[in-house]
């Protein structure tokens, strides 16, 4: 094994403590407080979920507000603000057009970056010494790989032990921001994936077992081994699971990490209207050599208008400032917002009102 290999398996047992410790604090922190002038209330993506974790309590210290958040996944947080259930709703998959219409004057702002992990349960291999590339990976989720000792994974993993068992496709049952950025990875990547399956946070998935959250695919790639499934890094961490090593469009075999999910980012130059931002599979130029191929912004979303106003404003602008610091984002493995999209977003959360 490579030295890197050695100090993988130092470093990731020590992340994983350091997330299971960081959640167990926030969540014992996040009780109701006595005493809170104010509640916000937001529901949706369970990506961003581990971070409002820390944000809650922090914010709460920080301005007397208590924050109050439900994992319900992307989509479910997409129709809790478009119903005006919630005072925002998280999303890591940018709004459709349709979405934006039937929103009725929300707009969405990007403040946290993060990434979708490729996991899997094979006896025998240990975390980050499967190597897979997007079009084998396509093919998996498509059905025509179907073994792990089938000879295209067999190609990338010379020397690497693979077992003749059959693989367990994972996948969301619910509307994901994951999915949403797993399936445009592999459009990008696979013309037959774009042709067949397509992008959005809910498809018709080929083959696979479904598990609600990124907890329930975590618990169907924990429980199933030759299951291989898609789910945020902090869950990986969390559930002590084991990460495949993704070659990029550079070819480079990467992992997630701050610095790969930050080398990803920097491929965002300009934000468009919107702020709808898109970061796989960036391209082949020696800047984005270390970039990890799955990295994603998540979003909040909020209406133009609302009573909360005020309350929204200084959160958000807390989250994007204060909320970015590493205390927060690093054990998490969360990258801090690049400052190109910081400007966007600040300017963006200006239009929100009374």
């Amino acid at each position: 094994m490579p030295k890197s290999g050695n100090f993988i398996r130092r470093i990731v047992p020590l992340a994983a403590a350091a997330v299971v410790a960081v959640l167990a604090v926030a969540t014992a922190q996040a009780a109701p407080a006595k005493h809170s002038a104010t509640a916000i209330q937001g529901a949706g993506s369970s990506l961003v979920a581990p971070l409002l974790a820390l944000w809650g309590p922090g914010y709460q210290s920080a301005a007397g507000v208590q924050v109050n958040y439900a994992s319900i996944g992307s989509g479910g947080g997409i129709a809790a603000i478009t119903a005006r259930t919630v005072d925002f709703g998280a999303s890591d998959a940018p709004l459709s057009p349709d979405q934006a219409a039937a929103c009725k004057g929300c707009v969405q702002i990007p403040w946290a970056l993060s990434a979708t992990v490729p996991t899997y349960n094979i006896p025998g291999v240990k975390s980050a010494e499967l190597h897979l590339t997007g079009p084998v990976l396509a093919n998996i989720f498509l059905g025509k790989i179907t073994n792990w000792n089938d000879p295209a994974i067999k190609k990338l993993n010379k020397g690497l032990n693979l077992p003749d068992l059959k693989i367990t496709a994972a996948h969301r049952s619910d509307g994901s921001g994951d999915t949403f950025a797993f399936t445009d990875y592999l459009s990008k990547i696979s013309p037959a994936w774009k042709a067949q399956v397509g992008n959005n946070t809910a498809v018709s998935w080929p083959v696979g077992v479904g598990g609600k959250g990124n907890d329930g695919v975590a618990a169907v790639i924990a429980s199933t081994p030759g299951a291989i499934g898609y789910i945020s890094v902090a869950y990986v961490l969390k559930n002590h699971l084991n990460w495949a090593r993704m070659l990029n469009a550079a070819g480079k075999y990467t992992l997630p990490s701050v610095p790969s999910i930050e080398a990803a980012a920097a491929t965002v130059t300009k934000v468009p209207a919107g702020n709808r931002m898109s970061i796989v599979n960036p391209p082949k130029t020696k800047k984005y050599a270390n970039a990890w191929p799955l990295s994603t912004f998540t979003y909040v979303i909020l209406p133009a208008k609302t009573a909360k106003a005020a309350d929204l404003r200084k959160f958000i602008f807390w989250a994007l400032t204060a909320g970015q610091g590493r205390k927060f984002t690093a054990p998490l493995v969360f990258a801090p917002i690049p400052k190109v999209v910081l400007v966007a977003a600040e300017k963006t959360l200006k239009q929100i009102q009374p």
